[in-house]
């Protein structure tokens, strides 16, 4: 892989942001946004915004020590891609370890709404690890089955006080997220970067996550993780 430099992600970040792509996240009522509306015509399954990169070949990897062990998270932007509630969507595989070993595998399914710029989230394979074999497949869900329904993962112009879902299947997922920072300053790829910050809860779980976000990049902090690479795969 190779390091995207943070001059790259500038230039890229003034190109790829636009003020008439924006998602309405932030209700009147500060309520969390529960219904997205993408014409069909505008959904495709390769795309980027300034925090999110949804093209093929595209690797973050994240390290961290949680409750005295080496966790790593490895996130692929595959070259699959899965039709889910009708949409064409991609392959997004999370491979999480802990000491080296396998935790937990999922194949998360986006798409990007090129009108809006959006990555939107219809759902996720989930295999769950225990001495090396799969245990259970916990939390997984797929939009269009059993009442569930697509989230947004990242709007295209995120602000700060915007609130929305998402992951939107009752009873099993219900992940939502606030932008509470824009100008989170973090060291990405050796310089300091102003970074988004997001408080993530949950409409059935307790807990608060907090996760940061670099222009162009992606996930940088994610709990006790931070990104240690990042780039497109090479061969």
């Amino acid at each position: 892989m190779r390091n995207t430099t943070l001059t790259a992600v500038l230039l890229a970040l003034a190109g790829c942001s636009s003020p008439s792509a924006t998602t309405d996240a932030s209700p009147p009522s500060g309520e969390f946004v529960d219904a997205f509306h993408v014409d069909a015509a505008d959904w495709s399954s390769t795309g980027k915004n300034p925090y999110f990169v949804l093209e093929p070949g595209y690797v973050l990897e994240l390290e961290g020590d949680e409750h005295g062990k080496d966790v790593r998270l490895v996130v692929t932007v595959t070259d699959e891609t899965k039709v889910v509630d009708g949409v064409e969507t991609r392959v997004v595989e999370e491979r999480e370890s802990e000491d080296g070993e396998i935790v937990e595998i999922s194949r998360n399914y986006y798409a990007f709404s090129t009108k809006d710029n959006g990555v939107y989230y219809f759902g996720e394979d989930v295999d769950e690890y225990e001495d090396g074999k799969v245990a259970k497949h916990g939390g997984s869900w797929h939009a269009g089955e059993n009442g569930a329904r697509f989230g947004l993962m990242m709007p295209g112009a995120p602000a700060v006080g915007m609130r929305w879902y998402q992951e939107l299947a009752p009873g099993v997922a219900m992940d939502r997220s606030e932008v509470v920072s824009l100008a989170e300053p973090l060291d990405v790829d050796g310089a300091v970067v102003n970074c988004l910050r997001t408080k993530e809860t949950s409409a059935v779980e307790k807990g608060t996550e907090f996760k940061c976000y670099a222009p162009l990049v992606g996930l940088v902090r994610d709990g006790p993780c931070k990104l240690v690479r990042h780039g497109m795969k090479t061969k």
